[in-house]
C-alpha cells in the first residue's frame, strides 16, 4: 500500500483508479479492503491525519447475524428470528428490502474478509439485543468484537491508527475492555484474574519503552488495525490523508466518473473506473445539517471523531441525491458527561454501559425525580432525556458504596484520587442528600424521595415507576454478583453522595443517502446514480434511528461495504460478470 501522509503530495493528476472511497473510518477501509482483494486499484481519501474515524474511539461491536461464528454460542438461531425481531423494532422505519439484503450477505461478508486478511471477529459469549423484550431477540451470537489486534503488526503506519480517547485508557496509553476491567478489578481475589491483569500490565510496560502508547489494542481500535494492516499487504491501494473532496464529476451519460481533490500539498482529479463510494461518516459536524436535524444540541456534546463534516453529502445532494425519510431519530444517541483537560481541549465522555444501570445509582432530573429508566439502552436513555421535563443537563446520582465498585464516568472504581474531579466540578459531592441537592441546585425533597422510592424498590427487586431490571438485557449492564433482588437495583444508604452531569450526546448520524440493497445512492425518482455508493453514516441507517442491538452502525458498514464494492466491480475483469 501507497501512503500519503501529507495530501496529494506523490499523486499525479489524471491518475486511475478502479474504485475512490471517502473516507478511513471502519466502513470505508472495509469497502477499500473488499476491492482490493479482489484485485482492484483502490484509492482511500482522509480528510484528516488519523485512519479509523468514529469506529476507532467505538467498543468495535459489529452486529452481523448468521455468521459462522453464530454456532459456537447460539446454535439455534436463526435468520427467521432476526428477522421477527427487526420488522419489530424498526418495522416502516425503514425499508426491509434494504434489512433483508443486510441479513442475505453478512454471513458471506464476514466469511469472505476473515477468509482473505488478517481480519478476525469472535462471538460475544452474552450480548444481548438491545430491545430484548420484543419478539426474534437473543441473549447472543449476533454481536461479534473484533479479536485484540497488535498494533506492532503495522509497523511504521501504527501512528496513523487514530488513538483511543484517553479517558478510555488506564496508565498512559493502555487500552482496557470490558473483560480486562472484570480482571482488573478482580485481580487480589481471582488467580485468572490475577494472571491476565499481570499478563497485559507488563506487556504495556514493555510497549512503553519503545511507543506513545499501548500497542494491544481492543474495540474499535482493534478493528481498525486490522482493517488497516489487512489493507497495507494490498500492493493495489493508496492511502492519501489529509485530503478533502472538492467535486464529483459525471460524464455525458450521468455516470460518476472523477472525483476533485484538494490537500496543503497540492490538487488532483482522479478518474474512478469503477465508482466512487462514500464513507465520510455522516453530518454530525456540518454546522447548518447540525442545526437543522438536532437543535439545541451543541456540537461540544458529540463524542465522536471530528472529520465527518458532511461535505461528501453534499456533493451527493447536487447530483440529486436524497436522504432517507421517517427514522426515529436522525442520529443515535447516548448520555455523556464533559470535563475540560489541562491542554484545553473537552472530554466528551459516553455513559454506555459502566455506571448508570449499575445498582446504588439512579438519575434525576432537575426536580430532583426520576425519568427515565436508568439500565434501558445508551440510545433510548438519551432519548428519554430529550423527552422529558427539566432532564437537560441530567444527573447520575450514586452513594459512596456505589461510587467505590462502579466509578462515575470518568471516575475511575476504588473510591481514589477524587479530589481534581471535585476541584474542577466535574464531581459534586455531598454530605448528605440535602447538601448535594443544595449544591447541584436541585430540589432537595425530590431527590430525597427519588432515593426513597430506590430504597423501596431494592427491597422488593420491583421498580414499579420505570421497570427497571426486567429485560435481559438490562440485567446483564447490571451487576448479578452484587447480591440483590434486582441486579439493576441497590439501596443507596452510605454517605456521602456524588453527582455526575449528563447531557444528551449524538453519537453517530442515523440519516443519510437513501441507497438500494447495492448501497447505491439514489436520487428522488428512486434511480441509482450510477457509479456512486454509500455506506456507513452517510448511507441512510437500515434500522430507521432505532438502535436495537450492538453494533448495529459498524456492522452494516461491514457488510454494505461488501456489497458496494461487488457491485461496483461487478462485470469487470477483476470479478466477471456475476455482481
Amino acid at each position: 500500500m501507497q501512503v500519503l501522509k501529507n495530501g496529494l503530495e506523490g499523486l499525479k493528476d489524471g491518475a486511475e483508479f478502479d474504485l475512490v472511497v471517502i473516507g478511513a473510518g471502519g466502513a470505508g477501509l472495509s469497502a477499500a479492503v473488499f476491492a482490493a482483494i479482489d484485485g482492484a486499484k483502490v484509492l482511500v481519501v482522509e480528510r484528516t491525519e488519523f485512519v479509523g474515524g468514529t469506529t476507532a474511539w467505538s467498543a468495535g461491536t459489529t452486529w452481523v447475524p448468521g455468521t459462522h461464528h453464530a454456532a459456537k454460542v447460539n446454535p439455534s438461531d436463526t435468520l427467521a428470528n432476526v428477522t421477527t425481531y427487526l420488522n419489530h423494532a424498526v418495522g416502516t422505519q425503514a425499508p426491509a428490502a434494504l434489512r433483508d439484503a443486510f441479513l442475505k450477505y453478512g454471513a458471506e461478508a464476514v466469511a469472505k474478509i476473515e477468509a482473505q486478511t488478517p481480519v478476525r471477529f469472535r462471538p460475544y459469549p452474552k450480548h444481548p439485543d438491545y430491545i430484548s423484550d420484543l419478539p426474534g431477540s437473543t441473549l447472543n451470537g449476533r454481536a461479534l468484537e473484533p479479536v485484540p489486534f497488535d498494533g506492532r503488526l503495522l509497523g511504521e503506519l501504527f501512528p496513523l491508527l487514530r488513538p483511543p480517547i484517553p479517558e478510555f485508557t488506564v496508565l498512559g496509553g493502555m487500552m482496557v475492555d470490558r473483560t480486562d476491567i472484570n480482571h482488573l478489578l478482580a485481580m487480589t481475589k481471582s488467580w485468572p484474574s490475577f494472571k491476565h491483569s499481570v499478563s497485559i500490565l507488563w506487556r504495556h510496560l514493555r510497549d512503553r519503552l519503545s511507543h506513545a502508547r499501548g500497542t494491544r489494542l481492543v474495540m474499535g481500535n482493534a478493528l481498525v488495525g486490522h482493517l488497516l494492516h489487512a489493507l497495507s499487504k494490498q500492493g493495489t491501494a493508496t492511502l492519501a490523508l489529509k485530503t478533502s473532496v472538492d467535486a464529483l464529476e459525471r460524464d455525458d451519460k450521468g455516470r460518476v466518473v472523477a472525483v476533485r481533490l484538494s490537500s496543503a500539498t497540492g490538487k488532483a482529479r482522479v478518474l474512478a473506473k469503477h465508482g466512487v463510494v462514500l464513507a465520510s461518516g455522516g453530518f454530525n459536524r456540518d454546522p447548518v445539517l447540525r442545526a437543522e436535524k438536532l437543535p439545541g444540541i451543541p456540537a461540544e456534546w458529540c463524542p465522536a471523531a471530528p472529520g465527518h463534516t458532511g461535505e461528501a453529502q453534499a456533493l451527493a445532494r447536487g447530483l440529486g441525491a436524497v436522504e432517507g425519510q421517517g427514522a426515529q431519530s436522525p442520529a443515535f444517541w447516548a448520555p455523556v458527561s464533559l470535563r475540560q483537560r489541562a491542554d484545553g481541549s473537552t472530554a466528551v465522555f459516553p455513559h454506555f454501559v459502566m455506571d448508570r444501570a449499575k445498582p446504588g445509582m439512579i438519575t434525576v432530573n432537575q426536580a430532583g425525580a426520576r425519568f427515565v429508566n436508568e439500565s434501558t439502552s445508551y440510545h433510548l436513555f438519551a432519548l428519554g432525556m430529550q423527552a422529558a421535563q427539566q432532564a437537560v443537563p441530567a444527573y447520575l446520582v450514586a452513594d459512596a458504596k456505589a461510587l467505590r465498585q462502579y466509578g462515575m464516568g470518568m471516575v475511575r472504581p476504588g473510591g481514589k484520587g477524587l479530589a481534581p474531579f471535585l476541584t474542577d466540578g466535574y464531581l459534586t459531592e455531598g454530605a448528605s442528600l440535602d447538601a448535594l441537592a443544595h449544591k447541584l441546585g436541585i430540589s432537595a425533597e425530590g431527590l430525597a424521595q427519588a432515593v426513597a422510592d430506590n430504597n423501596a424498590f431494592a427491597q422488593t427487586g420491583v421498580d414499579t415507576q420505570f421497570q427497571r431490571g426486567v429485560t435481559a438485557y438490562q440485567q446483564n449492564i447490571g451487576d448479578t454478583a452484587a447480591g440483590g433482588r434486582n441486579p439493576n437495583l441497590g439501596a443507596m444508604s452510605e454517605g456521602p453522595y456524588y453527582a455526575v452531569k449528563l447531557y444528551p450526546g449524538d453519537i453517530g448520524a442515523a440519516q443519510g443517502l437513501q441507497t438500494n440493497e447495492h448501497a447505491q445512492v439514489l436520487n428522488a425518482k428512486g434511480q441509482a446514480i450510477d457509479g456512486l455508493y454509500a455506506v456507513g453514516n452517510d448511507m441512510n441507517s437500515i434500522m430507521g434511528g432505532v438502535y436495537p442491538a450492538p453494533g448495529i452502525t459498524i456492522g452494516p458498514g461491514l457488510v454494505f461495504a461488501h456489497a458496494a464494492a461487488r457491485h461496483a466491480l461487478a462485470g469487470s475483469t477483476l470479478l466477471g460478470s456475476n455482481p
